[in-house]
């Protein structure tokens, strides 16, 4: 629903956003937590954009964009969005942004409030943008005229409400208003007719602008700007910064001042979505599935237990760093959230993980608890569907007791699973979107290494597999994937996926020669992961990689492997690599890949990332850190 509402209003709100020029805060302003009400679900906000915006300069992608190397990609790209959005965007607005690009410097703040929406009726959730001009609030009451003014000769009626003595301009929008130069990109999506049911009217939608003070308010009603205007005429009405959830969070997770910050409160929401009641069945339009309990879901997942989600991110000279908080207390942890949270245990790379890697992850969860608490969950939201999954083990079982009777897979494998999961990967010596993948490594910690390989290797598959071969002492198995290796099949679709079993692991990979060298590396260990400088430094921003969960990524290397793929693909290959798919097409029309550099001409802008996790009795914690590259210091 919020997200239905947020797309229908976007058109109004970016017709605002784009002629009205983004300015100063002033420190009369309150911040946007004592501007917001009680009852806000999401906030996003940059307290001080000058600040944002001069570190962003500094950053190394943005130097790296900026980079003279870059140049002819970036004029070229420029080049293009100018002709095919950004020129026709100015002429269907009037303006020219360019004359906004230096404007921004203080608060930003986005966010949507609860404005009594409760699940049950049309009510529904509240958007309400930020910004404050300081100085520049005379340019803001210049262009809000010139808004209105347009508006009107647009065809618009626009009334003006005074909302606790302040004028306020009231539109009444729909997804038709927004340019033309932007409705490829936000094109509103088409509304559904369920079979033998009239689709609902679609209600008229407003769009409430105005100013007080340097501050520029922009609302999807005139009840969800009400509360702003409350806090800043001296109301004694309860703010977000009285909910003691945030309260806590702020204290926690807000500290140093953050460039930006989120906040999600999950309590409310998940509490509104679990009282949603199943839709009513329509006999003209049936269903093979009943249809789901939103509460039920809910309730399994364990999302119903989170206080709240936050979310910080700063910067100083050493480096970025980002922190994300889920607010779940350990008593009453449940469902993915039970499943997932990390053991304190250490995640530090095994010296088996060689320092080439580009990518490692390790994470110390109880598996034989998560096996039980997944079982839990399924049978809390469908108990069918946990009779079904029980058939289907049974039956994997009765076909492979015809070779071994004593074959059981929930005690040789799932009541064998430790609590250490690891997976890493290396450069390919091929592009990327090579079907031959990117190689890499996934083993999981078992008590008892030959049970669990002999449950793996005994599971039916109906297909013709290899003899295990020995290598290093060891035997490397051969597991058919349902569907590769046969006639028609995807060439991505690898034909058998490799395993073994190695002090307390088991190994597995599409890729055998990864299996080999984790094999040999018993008797000849690589220079490990751990060895890597600056490794131990940046783990210490994330708390170290004692508490159970840790990762590393070399940017580095993953955007040389990034680089080879680009110049050596043709234009119509591009659409399926990276993000490039779920970019809109305009964007994807305007690069040219071929005007890309020599990587080692940009490679000094990139470096390494480090990202660790851990749970306390109050929620679970993940950080992240990018220590700037030493070349740009």
């Amino acid at each position: 629903m919020i997200i239905r509402k947020f797309c229908r209003c976007a058109a109004g709100l970016f017709l605002a956003l784009l002629l009205l020029p983004l300015s100063n805060l002033q420190a009369a302003i309150p911040p946007a937590e004592n501007l917001l009400p009680a009852d806000t679900l999401l906030v996003v906000t940059a307290p001080d954009f000058s600040s944002f915006r001069a570190d962003l300069h500094q950053s190394p992608q943005w130097l790296f964009w900026n980079s003279p190397a870059m140049k002819p990609f970036h004029d070229k790209f420029i080049s293009n969005l100018n002709d095919s959005l950004v020129g026709p965007l100015e002429a269907d607005l009037g303006i020219k942004l360019a004359d906004f690009e230096d404007l921004p410097q203080g608060q930003l703040t986005f966010a949507v409030t609860q404005n009594d929406w409760n699940g049950k009726d049309e009510n529904s959730p509240g958007i309400v943008f930020l910004l404050d001009a300081r100085d520049q609030k005379d340019l803001l009451k210049a262009n809000l005229a010139a808004l209105r003014k347009k508006w009107t000769a647009g065809g618009k009626t626009i009334r003006t409400q005074a909302i606790r003595g302040i004028p306020f301009s009231v539109v009444m929008i729909s997804s038709n208003d927004l340019p033309d130069a932007l409705t490829n990109i936000f094109r509103p999506r088409p509304q559904t007719q369920e079979l033998g049911r009239a689709p609902a009217p679609e209600k008229p939608h407003q769009l409430v602008v105005g100013q007080f003070d340097s501050l520029l308010i922009v609302g999807d009603s005139v009840a969800t700007v009400d509360p702003i205007v409350a806090h800043l005429t001296g109301s004694e009405m309860r703010a977000l910064s009285d909910d003691p959830a945030f309260a806590a969070d702020k204290v926690t997770q807000f500290h140093g001042s953050p460039l930006y910050y989120g906040w999600f409160n999950a309590k409310t929401f998940f509490g509104i979505l679990a009282t949603i009641q199943p839709p009513t069945p329509n006999p003209d339009a049936p269903t093979v599935a009943p249809p789901m309990d939103m509460g039920k879901i809910i309730d399994a997942l364990g999302l119903t237990a989170v206080t709240s989600v936050s979310l910080s991110y700063s910067d100083s000279p050493e480096g970025a760093q980002a922190n994300f908080f889920i607010a779940v207390p350990e008593s009453g942890r449940q469902g993915i959230l039970k499943m997932f949270a990390p053991v304190a245990e250490t995640a530090a790379p095994p010296v088996f993980v060689p320092a080439d890697v580009t990518k490692f992850f390790r994470c110390r969860v109880d598996g034989r608890r998560a096996w039980q608490t997944l079982q839990d969950m399924v049978n809390d939201i469908s108990p069918a569907a946990m009779i079904g999954l029980n058939a289907a083990i049974d039956m994997a079982n009765a076909n492979a007791q015809q070779k071994d009777p004593g074959f059981d897979i929930r005690k040789n494998l799932f009541d064998n699973l430790g609590d250490d999961f690891i997976r890493f990967e290396k450069a390919p010596d091929h592009s990327p979107a090579d079907p031959a993948g990117t190689p890499s490594l996934y083993l999981f910690g078992v008590h008892n290494g030959d049970r669990a390989i002999a449950a793996m290797a005994l599971a039916p598959t109906g297909q013709k597999v290899p003899e295990p071969r020995n290598f290093q002492g060891h035997k490397i198995y051969s597991l058919p994937v349902p569907g590769g290796g046969m006639p028609g099949a995807s060439s991505s679709v690898p034909p058998f996926i490799y395993c073994t079993t190695s002090s307390g692991y088991v190994a597995l990979t599409p890729d055998v020669s990864m299996l080999e060298s984790y094999l040999r590396s018993a008797a000849n260990p690589p220079k490990p992961l751990s060895s890597l400088p600056g490794l131990i430094d940046a783990a210490q921003h994330v708390g170290g990689a004692g508490n159970g969960l840790f990762g590393y990524e070399n940017q580095r290397e993953l955007l040389r492997t990034l680089f080879k793929t680009l110049n050596n693909q043709s234009p119509a290959g591009m659409s399926g690599i990276g993000p490039m798919p779920f970019l809109p097409q305009v964007l994807r029309d305007s690069v040219d890949f071929s005007l890309l550099p020599d990587y080692d001409a940009v490679s000094k802008y990139f470096y390494f990332t480090v990202y660790a996790g851990s749970t306390t009795v109050n929620g679970i914690s993940i950080e992240a850190f990018a220590p700037r590259p030493p070349q740009l210091n």
